[in-house]
């Protein structure tokens, strides 16, 4: 591993660079759109007897592929002592293996670039989305289809340890899948590699600014870039780097957004006592997953084309027919989850003493590797929100009402499509002022964006949906 030190500050110098040479913002727009005119896809609800190579395993067991790889679709019951639900069924995806989500990077003409892929999944909502170089479970990666190799699978595969700049194991889903990680990885290489036709080079400012945009940065790469440490600094070291710098215009939210990224001194709370925080919460919630058969699920019913709650609530699990040139393989079919509704994620973010800090919740998910993880200030995935009773979820209604000069990022963002059919979430980041206390509910903490940084590096402390927002935290416009 390359030194820490030295590697933030190239991330960080990538995230204030627009300028590219092989091409701008504008034309990497052009070029998605260009690449979705390009390509066939054909994708369809079939009944699940139509699946080919899977089926209903032992007569209602759980839905699985002949061979014995990629996923299965379970049943699950659960009994906990969270919230005012203390035991329910639901389906959920278990796919036990360990994928690759990993960029590829090159430092050209002195800046840090990412090669970015733009990628097809069957349950993305506009087909094509900007995803990582590479982006392959390990059964897409040892074969199991029979089709081709992933690209750029051996620069992985046979990487030095002085290649790497990242590498960790991050969480999925919690609520869909049981207890999903994949290796979030990035790589710096230096010998001249092979561009093909459906990727880019991309500075890391320009990807954040991409993801201002609905639907454009895929959920993968986004759990990879929030990963990126930018260093830590005190508050001197800042202040000592602006009066230097007498080119930085950096505006109001971008200053407070980098600041609250880049110190390590002046949190509310000291990290041992976060620490404290959740291991407390850790150690008195309970989590029992006990997996049963998909016909012994309560409150959910089979029926030829889908599996549904009774109330037509959550999501449905369906069987699709899918058709995409430019995969590793061009047809196939297989389950896929598809929402019910469209959710919100959002962080509210308030200056304590002069340090912007983000109002943090610990999350108890089905499916979570250790029973909770630092979620947004809202997540609502699972129900309508729209259709909450006023005060049944802390800041909800908050969120919903805020003035639109105190929202800072509002986009839709995809799930990963390889296995949620069109499934978008509302993606939001707002500052609060002076309505908001500083108190918090039971479960919630103040931390500041370093502090989030730097329990994403330590692997399931921090949820997808609050890494997918942290991602979005954009220095340079």
């Amino acid at each position: 591993m390359q030194n820490l030190k030295g590697i933030s500050q190239k991330f960080l110098k990538s995230s204030f660079s627009l300028e590219n040479t092989f091409i701008s913002t504008e034309k990497a727009l052009e070029w998605i759109k260009d690449q979705n005119r390009k390509v066939d896809v054909n994708i369809e609800k079939i009944p699940f007897d139509e699946l080919n190579a899977w089926s209903f395993e032992n007569d209602g067991l759980k839905i699985s592929h002949d061979s014995g790889k990629f996923f299965s679709i379970e049943g699950i019951r659960i009994k906990t002592n969270w919230g005012g639900v203390k035991s329910w069924d639901q389906p959920i995806i278990n796919q036990p293996e360990i994928g690759y989500l990993g960029f590829l990077t090159k430092e050209i003409n002195g800046i840090l670039h990412f090669l970015v892929q733009a990628k097809i999944e069957p349950g993305n909502v506009n087909f094509v989305q900007l995803s990582p170089t590479l982006q392959a479970t390990k059964s897409n990666y040892t074969r199991a289809h029979k089709g081709k190799s992933p690209a750029y699978l051996d620069y992985f595969i046979n990487a030095k340890p002085e290649e790497i700049i990242l590498d960790q194991l991050q969480s999925e889903q919690g609520a869909r899948f049981l207890r999903k990680r994949n290796r979030n990885i990035i790589l710096k290489v230096e010998d001249g590699i092979e561009l093909l036709d459906n990727f880019i080079w991309l500075t890391l400012a320009q990807i954040k600014v991409l993801m201002s945009h609905d639907n454009l940065v895929n959920m993968d790469t986004r759990t990879v870039i929030s990963g990126i440490p930018f260093g830590n600094y005190t508050i001197d070291e800042i202040e000592l780097f602006s009066f230097f710098d007498s080119k930085n215009q950096l505006e109001t939210v971008e200053k407070k957004l980098l600041n609250s990224t880049l110190l390590k001194d002046k949190a509310l709370h000291s990290f041992d006592s976060i620490i404290s925080f959740v291991t407390k919460r850790k150690s008195f919630y309970e989590l029992e997953v006990e997996t049963i058969p998909l016909d012994q699920v309560r409150n959910w019913i089979i029926e030829k084309d889908c599996i549904r709650h009774e109330e037509n609530k959550y999501f449905r699990i369906i069987a699709t027919k899918v058709s995409i040139e430019n995969r590793e393989v061009m047809s196939w079919t297989q389950p896929m989850v598809e929402p019910a509704q469209e959710g919100l994620c959002a962080f509210v973010c308030k200056e304590i003493d002069g340090v912007l800090h983000f109002a943090v919740q610990v999350k108890l998910e089905c499916g979570n590797f250790d029973i909770i993880e630092f979620a947004p200030t809202v997540q609502c995935l699972t129900g309508n929100y729209r259709n909450s009773k006023n005060g049944s979820l802390p800041f909800l209604d908050y969120i919903l009402n805020i003035p639109k000069e105190q929202i800072v990022f509002d986009t839709l963002q995809s799930e990963e499509g390889g296995r949620f059919f069109k499934e978008q979430n509302r993606n939001m980041l707002v500052f609060s002022g002076e309505e908001l206390a500083l108190d918090l509910p039971e479960n919630f903490i103040w931390m500041t964006a370093n502090q989030l940084q730097l329990f994403i590096k330590f692997n399931n402390y921090v949820n997808i949906q609050a890494r997918s927002l942290l991602a979005a935290l954009t220095f340079k416009y």
